[in-house]
Parts: structure tokens; C-alpha cells; sequence
């Protein structure tokens, strides 16, 4: 599978700095607590800085307390991390997520990735706050693109929130397959580096890729995002009760 993350995070962008003037500032995010659209954007926005200067090397200056003046303030740090991103050597060293450090050695492409898909998950808690609940189908993204950020769960994410210790190791794997691709894909939560086929999966969790990721991130119930769940349902509630993602 491969995607021009740039060109996907410069849309997600697009499509987020034209989400916020109508969202209400003050409204909460769907599936996340009592997080307002405000602290969202300020969230995210101090995310682009921050992965601007791993990319170059150079810690950004605070962006300060605000209140900000919110679309403005996230126009200036998504033109940042673009500018920043473009203008490197994907394959230069840089500082990247990692464990058992918080972050350690790594190319530029991996903030290509990574921030692809923070956008696109903020992107759907942006548009659940202005829709009032948080449904499948607000973004709209390829099935591939939403493939993409289950594997970065999967093979990124849960492994470093295990090595940073925020969590204990899964006591078993869940298998996830996206129904809604060639091939069905499959991947192995929890024990990434494993075949689908070398694992006996108390559980199986099917449906679109949309679903999955947005299950994996907590956006959505398995009922929510209409997966099919085989086997032993109370494995799988346990992994989503565990910080599988920061």
C-alpha cells in the first residue's frame, strides 16, 4: 500500500481549517470526555509545531497560552509542519516516537505518517462536535488511507505505549480484518511482528477499515462502527480498555 502522505495531510488540513468556523468553540468532542473543540484545535495545532521542530531538529518557540483566535492560529502551524516536511530529505535523521525513550532516531517520512493521521483523526472529532455525535462516514477518506492508520495502531502505537510502559503487553491478540479492501487485510493487535495465520486469535474483529480505526482510536463502539466480533467478545473489550494509543 502506498500513499503520498503529504499530499493526504495538506487535504486533511484543508478540510479542518475549513471545519472550524462552524463548529461552536465550546462544544464537546463525541467520545472524548469533556474535551471542547477550543482545546482541539489549540491540541492540534501545538501538535504541528511540536512535529515541525522534531522533523528539524530545532525545538520550536512556546506558542504561548492563548486564547487563540482559533482558525488563524491553526492556519500558521499547519502551513509550519507542511513547510517544515517539504522542505527535508524524507529520509534525513530526525527525532521520531519511540521507546523505551519517549522519542529517539528516526527519518522524516515517519511525521509524513504520523501526522496524516492525527489530522485525520482529529478531522472526524471536529466534525462529530459541529454533527453532535460522532458516526463513520464524516471524513471522507479511501478505505486504504483508514487501513493505514489501523496498521499504524497496530505496528507503531500500541507496541511504544507497551515499551514506554503505559501499559501492560496484551494477554491475547486480536485479530482485525478490514472487509472492505482487496484482499481483506489482516493485522495481529498485540502481537504485530505475527502472522495472521501463526496466532490462535481468541477473537476476530471484521468490518470496514473506517471501523476499525476508529474503534482502535475510541471514536466508536465495535456496535457503533458496525464490526463483526467472532469469538470471546470480553478479549477484546479488555484491549480496548488499555491505552493502545497515546
Amino acid at each position: 500500500m502506498t500513499l503520498d502522505h503529504l499530499a493526504l495531510l495538506s487535504r486533511f488540513q484543508d478540510d479542518f481549517l475549513a471545519a472550524i468556523p462552524a463548529a461552536d468553540a465550546d462544544a464537546r468532542i463525541p467520545a472524548c470526555g469533556d474535551w471542547t473543540v477550543r482545546e482541539l484545535v489549540e491540541h492540534i495545532a501545538d501538535v504541528h509545531h511540536w512535529a515541525a521542530g522534531n522533523a528539524r531538529g530545532v525545538k520550536g518557540a512556546a506558542l504561548g497560552d492563548g486564547p487563540f483566535d482559533l482558525a488563524p492560529h491553526y492556519a500558521a502551524q499547519a502551513a509550519e509542519l507542511r513547510e517544515a516536511l517539504s522542505g527535508l530529505d524524507p529520509e534525513a535523521e530526525c527525532r521520531v516516537l519511540a521507546h523505551p525513550a519517549p522519542l529517539g532516531p528516526g527519518p522524516v517520512r515517519f511525521w509524513h505518517r504520523r501526522q496524516t493521521h492525527e489530522t485525520l483523526v482529529h478531522l472526524h472529532d471536529l466534525l462529530a462536535a459541529s454533527a453532535g455525535t460522532a458516526t463513520a462516514g464524516l471524513v471522507g477518506a479511501a478505505p486504504e488511507v483508514w487501513a493505514d492508520t489501523v496498521d499504524e495502531v497496530v505496528t507503531v502505537l500500541q507496541p511504544r505505549q507497551v515499551g514506554l510502559g503505559r501499559m501492560e503487553p496484551l494477554r491475547f491478540p486480536v485479530v482485525l480484518v478490514a472487509t472492505d479492501l482487496a484482499g481483506a487485510p489482516t493485522w495481529v493487535l498485540g502481537a504485530p511482528g505475527e502472522r495472521t495465520d501463526e496466532v490462535a486469535p481468541d477473537v476476530v474483529v471484521a468490518g470496514t477499515a473506517e471501523g476499525l480505526a476508529l474503534t482502535l482510536w475510541r471514536r466508536l463502539t465495535p456496535d457503533e462502527a458496525g464490526l463483526t466480533v467472532t469469538g470471546d467478545r470480553g478479549d477484546l473489550e479488555a484491549a480496548l480498555a488499555q491505552p493502545i494509543v497515546p
